[in-house]
């Protein structure tokens, strides 16, 4: 027996050594009888992995196989599937070229689109992912839970220069910046089991109670403006009120979550395309994907406790409360029915609108924002925008829009920034009367936010 009979029963590669090596342990049988017995090991190599001639090779055969059913259940779909899209003239084709691998994941079942998309990493921003049993980290995003919070306050005629004392003493911006000693707030979710249930989480804690009742960089922001009521709505009368508006999120904490099960993910799928590289998926009912769910879950938890901490200091400081607030996370993972089975809605940089269901879509550092109520829209997964989103990105805002521009669009709006950068100018963004104007069928306009004193990190450059 040679090579060249081993090759013919179909095997190759480092196989037909094994396999020579076992027939050369059989020498009392007839080639035929060794073809034969070959063939059953490739045939049913689990019945032969505990007989010393064939094992090793029996060992590889079935490590192979499960091999290339790895590769099969992460094989794309040759075509994606059908989904929805809000405002197609609002989105670039780099998002439109994201979200169709993503719709063509084994995983995917429906999707959306919304007129805020643009390109992000994995799922684009403005995503809306559904899928079967399985939930994809970067289709939540590294800012897991990253959220938006309304206070209306009851207080008449604040000065501007009181907006800018209270937020440059109430709020905290920056990578890793804290508050310090006794201004260290507290909040029970640092209290949740959650947080010793594994040795990530464990090891997170610390960071999250230094961080907490902070914001991040980039387009997290902290301001004072005016909410206006057209129509007596949220427990108010219809009229015009000073509020507070905040976006944050889950800080260090979400993106070191985030790092870590993309990397296990990553590792769990070897062979997916590398066009979905960052858009593999943990089965939810597997260790590791519960273990995913739980951080994540905290973590939205936790960035919704910034939010709470943050309107408590202002609203103690000016010694009332809130007459309404509206929150909502719009960088998370949902579990829900559709079509009769359970399935993962993914939302990374999407507002939750389900009938009735409040929520915040904010414009930019010197444009409106709304407080909207979801209408519940089956296509897109009871979901709408999450703000404006990006015209441009970071760097192309930086070199392409000037100082004094920025500076006389906030003039002509009459906003003061607090840190803030070219790369947040308002021209980097869409319209936001666009955005809402293209989402009519999935909210409607509940009240309208202007800013006028914001507060955010000083960005890649000071203005």
């Amino acid at each position: 027996m040679n090579g060249k009979d081993i090759i013919r029963l179909g095997l190759k590669g480092h196989l037909i050594g094994l396999a020579l090596k076992a027939a050369d342990a059989r020498k009392g049988l007839s080639k035929r009888e060794l073809l034969d017995e070959l063939s059953s090991v490739i045939a049913h190599p689990q019945d032969y992995l505990d007989q010393p001639p064939y094992r090793g090779l029996a060992e590889e055969l079935l490590k192979a196989e499960s091999q290339q059913a790895a590769a099969e259940r992460s094989r794309l779909r040759e075509l994606p599937l059908a989904y929805d899209v809000w405002g197609p003239e609002l989105i670039e084709d780099g998002a439109r070229r994201q979200m169709n691998v993503a719709m063509r994941l084994p995983v995917s079942v429906a999707g959306a689109l919304m007129p805020d998309a643009h390109v992000g990493y994995g799922l684009p921003i403005g995503g809306v992912l559904a899928t079967r049993s399985a939930v994809i980290p970067y289709g939540v995003g590294v800012d897991i839970g990253c959220s938006m919070m309304l206070s209306v306050l009851p207080v008449e005629n604040l000065e501007r220069s009181e907006m800018l004392r209270l937020l440059q003493r109430h709020t905290r911006f920056g990578a890793g910046v804290g508050w310090e000693g006794r201004e260290r707030p507290d909040h029970d979710v640092l209290d949740d089991p959650a947080w010793r249930e594994s040795k990530l989480l464990g090891y997170l804690h610390g960071k999250a109670a230094q961080q907490i009742g902070t914001s991040g960089s980039g387009n997290h922001f902290v301001e004072f403006g005016t909410f206006r009521l057209d129509e007596p709505d949220l427990g108010l009368e219809a009229g015009e009120y000073v509020a507070v508006l905040s976006h944050s999120g889950s800080r260090g904490t979400g993106a070191q979550i985030a790092g870590h099960f993309t990397r296990v993910a990553e590792r769990l799928h070897p062979h997916l395309d590398p066009e979905a590289r960052k858009l593999a998926w943990l089965d939810l009912d597997s260790d590791d994907g519960q273990a995913y769910w739980q951080a994540m879950t905290l973590a939205g938890r936790y960035a919704l406790a910034n939010h709470e901490i943050i309107h408590a200091r202002i609203a103690k400081a000016l010694g009332v409360r809130a007459l309404a607030q509206v929150s909502n996370s719009h960088n998370l993972a949902w579990k829900a029915e559709l079509n009769g089975e359970q399935v993962v809605v993914h939302r990374k940089g999407a507002t939750p609108a389900a009938a009735g269901q409040l929520g915040i879509i904010p414009g930019s550092m010197a444009d409106p924002g709304y407080v909207v109520r979801g209408l519940g829209e089956p296509r897109s997964l009871e979901s709408a925008s999450h703000g404006a989103g990006r015209a441009m990105g970071r760097k192309d805002a930086e070199r392409r829009i000037p100082k004094a521009d920025m500076r006389a669009y906030l003039e002509a709006r009459g906003v003061t920034l607090i840190g803030g950068g070219i790369d947040e100018a308002p021209m980097a963004y869409k319209r936001i009367d666009d955005v809402i104007a293209a989402q009519g069928d999935l909210v409607s306009v509940v009240g309208q936010f202007k800013p006028q004193v914001v507060r955010m990190d000083t960005g890649s450059e000071d203005i």
